[in-house]
């Protein structure tokens, strides 16, 4: 036994001992007093011999029900509460050391009924959002792990044969070119979980500006006009014109650019992607939709939770985190976002900001 749990189980010993001695007490106390009381009033002479008799009997029946009700007692905290107590304990300690496959076996019984299973429901509910954090935890950083170790391995062997002598100038500049579009996206991706830490760690506020949310709109969709010609998709719009908002420009490019850039990337050749924005009252909805995978409704849960990628078949072209940034750009400035998809089909997000107060005058 350790010896904290041994001066733990002797200091719980000592004090059930002193209570029930001093109740021992205070019960043969009253018993002779009432043997007392009673020969006074009823006349009925009780020796010495009888008093002391009665008192040692009424001391030793106090001290055997004691005994017997700390066993009772002793035996309801072990079924009770020291049972349970110790499995959430176990439990617990597994999850610490990062096992976080272990589950609490449902409570019966006795166990249930002390309120032990809503504890046991809510521990394993606890452990399995916890198991899928790290899950999603771990996957992010293969994904990440791979595209740095593929993006560098780009810029490394394009950087080695641009060394070779006799190229001609069309490879040179083939070459360079594939360096620099993997320069590119390494600096996007580590861009890309700065922001994301900033953003959770509540490093960036708002620098709040009234601006034209149709012009924006349409000069981040012309940034990416090189991909979507790439594809040769067909790019459909519908802007209302002289749309004027009232937030951060700077963080609301960040969302406009990673909404086009995912709906450009899980859209197939000559598929199409829409662009709308109109009023509804107070607020201004942005639409962004594509003709491509769709996302299933398990997928869309998770869709703007850090670290998630729901088809692995273009995990590649990204790391999971620019949906994740988007919703926390829309928690910062006060918007919502929402998604609709049918599998096979395309997907649809929906951006939903207030519009600027003199709009609405």
């Amino acid at each position: 036994m350790k010896p904290k749990k041994r001066t733990a189980v002797l200091f719980g010993l000592r004090r059930y001992i002193i209570f029930f001695l001093a109740m021992d007490l205070i019960i043969t106390c009253c018993m002779i007093l009432f043997l007392n009381t009673m020969t006074r009033t009823t006349g009925i002479v009780l020796s010495r011999a009888h008093i002391e008799q009665a008192a040692k009997l009424t001391f030793l029946n106090v001290i055997l029900l004691s005994l017997i009700c700390t066993l009772i007692d002793d035996i309801r905290r072990r079924v009770m509460i020291r049972r349970p107590v110790r499995q959430i304990m176990n439990a617990a300690e597994c999850i610490q050391k990062g096992d976080f496959s272990v589950r609490i076996p449902a409570l019966r019984g006795i166990d249930e009924m002390n309120g032990f299973g809503e504890i046991v429901t809510c521990f394993n509910q606890m452990a399995e959002e916890l198991s899928g954090i790290e899950t999603l935890r771990s996957d992010f950083i293969a994904n990440v792990s791979h595209e740095l170790k593929t993006l560098l391995a780009v810029m490394q062997n394009y950087g080695t044969m641009l060394q070779q002598p006799g190229l001609s100038d069309g490879q040179r500049v083939e070459y360079a070119k594939a360096v620099t579009d993997a320069a590119r996206r390494l600096a996007n991706l580590i861009t890309n979980i700065l922001k994301l830490n900033k953003l959770e760690n509540q490093q960036i506020f708002p620098d709040v500006k009234t601006y034209d949310l149709s012009e924006q709109l349409c000069a981040c969709l012309l940034d990416l006009e090189n991909a979507w010609e790439k594809k040769e998709l067909n790019i459909e719009t519908d802007i209302e014109e002289g749309v004027m908002v009232e937030s951060d420009a700077e963080l609301l490019a960040l969302v406009w650019h990673n909404l086009f850039s995912n709906a450009i990337k899980f859209t197939d050749a000559h598929g199409t992607v829409s662009l709308a924005l109109r009023t509804a009252g107070e607020y201004v909805l942005v639409s962004v939709s594509d003709t491509g995978c769709g996302i299933s409704r398990e997928t869309g849960s998770h869709i703007f939770e850090k670290f998630y990628q729901g088809d692995t078949s273009h995990a590649a072209q990204g790391n999971g985190l620019g949906l994740a940034l988007v919703k926390r750009v829309m928690d910062i400035v006060g918007g919502d976002i929402s998604v609709s998809s049918q599998v096979g089909k395309g997907s649809t997000f929906t951006v939903k900001i207030c519009k600027a107060h003199d709009e609405t005058s």
